[in-house]
């Protein structure tokens, strides 16, 4: 198969991604795998990838891939990838479409912090929850994976300038308290945090001159490389099964 970037995406990967599953796929996990293939410098990984990347009508990243699956009927492929959701996200709101006579199968399942800058005056966390939407039919399947936005979690003061005057208690609380993207026990109160919603399509590297460009150059390329991982792994589950052994030979 060969690799297309287009309006969508068209993607064909080979090899072995991140050997984890989506559900206990950590950032640290995604991140060593990105660096391996992009290399270790957001900034340029990020401008390399946008030569190649463009938006859909909705302004959103939207990666498209079509997997063969000779010799499997519609009803196979839709239980060994109904199997394969249900077993990798365990969030039991992650799958938002099982629809079994249409043939597809939705899901929306948040990564945290993807990407954790400290700037000048403030701290950004990167969340992303991507859409996965799975079409099945006799012999083959088609794979989309949308992401519009980055969602922010800005921490004021919890940039260098700020902890400059900070005691070592607030210091070690803005560094340790929000490691995961998270609010402390989902707080809405603390006047400290902001949540935020970045249109991936209004931020580095599509916007040269954003003053969030180190945040955003490693969180498109998280985004991008957690793309590849999903691809991959419901690319293998087609091919053998979660754990390869989900023949009809027992």
């Amino acid at each position: 198969m060969t690799k297309k970037w287009m309006l969508t995406v068209i993607l064909c990967i080979c090899g072995a991604v991140v050997g984890v599953q989506a559900q206990i796929m950590k950032a640290a996990d995604l991140e060593k795998y990105a660096k391996e293939k992009y290399g270790d410098k957001w900034l340029d990984a990020a401008a390399n990838l946008a030569q190649g990347l463009s938006f859909d009508k909705n302004e959103s990243l939207t990666y498209q891939q079509v997997i063969p699956a000779e010799g499997k009927t519609k009803e196979q492929l839709y239980v060994m990838l109904n199997y394969w959701a249900t077993a990798t996200f365990k969030d039991k709101q992650a799958i938002t479409l099982n629809d079994k006579d249409a043939g597809v199968i939705i899901i929306s399942s948040t990564l945290e912090a993807i990407a954790d800058h400290t700037g000048t005056l403030y701290r950004y966390i990167v969340n992303i929850t991507p859409i996965i939407r799975i079409d099945i039919k006799e012999g083959k399947i088609r794979v989309t994976y949308t992401v519009q936005d980055y969602d922010i979690l800005k921490v004021e003061d919890g940039g260098w300038l700020g902890a400059l005057g900070q005691d070592d208690k607030d210091r070690n609380r803005n560094k340790d308290v929000y490691a995961d993207g998270k609010r402390m026990n989902a707080d809405k109160t603390d006047r400290k945090l902001a949540d935020e919603q970045w249109e991936i399509a209004k931020h580095y590297p599509f916007v040269p001159k954003d003053p969030q460009k180190r945040t955003c150059s490693k969180a498109l390329v998280m985004t991008h490389a957690y793309s590849n991982a999903i691809m991959d792994k419901i690319e293998e589950a087609v091919k053998n099964g979660l754990v390869g052994n989900e023949d009809d030979d027992w």
